[in-house]
């Protein structure tokens, strides 16, 4: 008999691994993989367990410390419980994950993600306990004190910091910063380059194509420095349950514990939160993504003006050979590096909006809303990521067109007609603005009927001659002088 059933999805799909890029359910792990690839060592769940592990780890080691415990660390054996989180490795990761939700090494499945990262930390702590020459004794006396007056959230917030952090400043950063030295070359290089700018859409003063990119990374460079701000002032709790430190007050009242806690927060290169519910209060994450939206509108406004330079022809586009354009119009070179920068920044922009404004209120003093959402930060630096890279692809290949760009500027003369009023207002014309708007504004002038302008006009042959002198392309003022106000490529340009 004939199976004449219609294929499933299932069968579609059948022949790839989950693992594989064209199996992925998102396109930062699908399509966009290769760009988004930097952030895995800080926004995987693999990278989350290690994290936790650290916390947890130093957290031991800290309550080794306190003379108040009857637990001590000598260097061998702290050095021994390091390398649990510094060598944790894949095989490390899906033990984690098995003691999550299959159960594994003799424990049953908790259900809990940071509670397998416990019963993790036992499994590694009886594998430095075998053998003649291990460090650790009794791994099983130390077992009361993993996770040890803590609440899931203490370890959680730090651990989340702790990835956030550095890939901001070793990823995210680096990325914008290409993109800032990137305009910087720009402006520097076109300093000279007259261009017609535009207000409202219509003809206005002319400027330099490098001054406005100057803009640009003088802009960049400012929202940069409040992301670096914010990053550096991510801040940590460890309170316990409600923020009172009442289990660690119960066990030992004798304890500083706040005087503990923030030690040990900012031994984790972390501000230390001092007042919070079970819940960090989040406010400094709701700042750094603020910032990032800062970058990001700075970028998507870089992209929509560079769009309009392509469209009008200031700027044309190396093409790449082999490339397709268009499915149909084959002499289309687009320009889909800003559309798709364009795009990633806004996905990032309204992920990161939603974030800042989430995750910084919960039901009385702990919901666990914000967990699941909080996974969600990655996704957001990804896209953000995609639209830098894509930016930067963008300015890659580009070329300003010089030569349109002074023919548009020929033929558009009544630029000029603002320094021919302020000059006239310098030599005491009351009727300067109006003269200059009868003769040109909602009509076609050149050159010759601004000369016929001058020749009426009862000023010094010396005044006269200043005037004809005028020229749309020598009228851009002190734009070239102002690209001096951006540092050389690679420089702190405002950051």
């Amino acid at each position: 008999m004939t199976d004449n059933s219609e294929p499933t999805a299932d069968d579609a799909i059948a022949g790839l691994s989950r693992a594989d890029p064209l199996a992925a359910v998102s396109p930062l792990d699908g399509r966009y993989a290769d760009r988004t690839a930097p952030l895995s060592p800080y926004a995987s769940e693999a990278a989350l367990m290690r994290a936790r592990t650290r916390v947890e780890v130093e957290y031991l080691l800290g309550l080794g410390a306190l003379d108040a415990t009857p637990i001590a660390f000598d260097e061998a054996t702290a050095a021994a419980l390091r390398e649990v989180y510094e060598a944790f490795d894949a095989e490390d990761a899906r033990l984690v994950k098995a003691l999550e939700t299959e159960g594994a090494a003799g424990y049953d499945a908790t259900n809990h993600d940071v509670k397998a990262v416990e019963y993790f930390l036992r499994v590694r702590l009886a594998d430095i306990a075998e053998g003649p020459d291990a460090p650790l004794d009794d791994a099983e006396s130390l077992y009361p004190w993993i996770h040890f007056g803590l609440t899931s959230e203490d370890v959680n917030n730090l651990a989340q910091r702790l990835l956030l952090k550095p890939a901001v400043s070793e990823v995210i950063v680096p990325a914008v910063r290409e993109v800032r030295d990137a305009l910087v070359e720009l402006a520097h290089e076109y300093r000279d380059a007259p261009m017609l700018a535009r207000t409202h859409g219509q003809p206005a003063t002319p400027t330099t194509f490098g001054k406005e990119m100057a803009v640009y990374a003088a802009r960049l460079g400012r929202a940069l420095g409040r992301v670096v701000v914010a990053n550096e002032d991510l801040s940590g709790k460890l309170a316990g349950a409600s923020g009172t430190y009442a289990a660690h007050r119960a066990a030992y009242p004798e304890v500083d514990w706040r005087a503990f806690s923030a030690s040990f927060v900012r031994g984790l290169d972390l501000e230390h939160t001092a007042l919070a519910t079970q819940v960090n209060p989040c406010d400094d994450l709701a700042a750094l993504f603020d910032a990032l939206r800062g970058v990001n509108n700075v970028l998507l406004d870089l992209d929509l003006d560079a769009w309009l330079y392509v469209s009008d022809r200031y700027l044309g586009q190396e093409a790449v050979e082999g490339e397709t354009g268009s499915s149909t119009m084959p002499h289309k070179v687009n320009p889909i590096d800003f559309e798709n920068s364009e795009g990633n920044l806004s996905v990032a922009n309204s992920d990161l909006t939603f974030l800042a404004d989430y995750v910084t209120s919960s039901r009385l003093q702990r919901d666990l809303s914000d967990s699941t959402v909080k996974r969600n930060v990655g996704a957001a630096l990804a896209h953000c990521l995609i639209g830098y890279s894509k930016a930067a692809d963008g300015l890659a290949t580009v070329v300003p067109n010089e030569t349109v760009m002074c023919e548009e500027l020929d033929a558009t003369p009544e630029v000029i007609g603002e320094a021919v009023q302020t000059i006239l207002r310098r030599e005491g014309d009351t009727e300067a603005y109006e003269r200059v708007k009868a003769l040109s504004r909602g009509r076609s002038v050149t050159l010759d009927d601004f000369r016929e302008l001058f020749a009426d006009l009862d000023v010094d042959d010396e005044v006269r001659a200043e005037l004809a002198a005028l020229t749309p392309a020598g009228y851009t003022g002190l734009a070239d002088e102002l690209v001096d106000g951006v540092g050389n490529a690679g420089g702190s340009t405002n950051e």
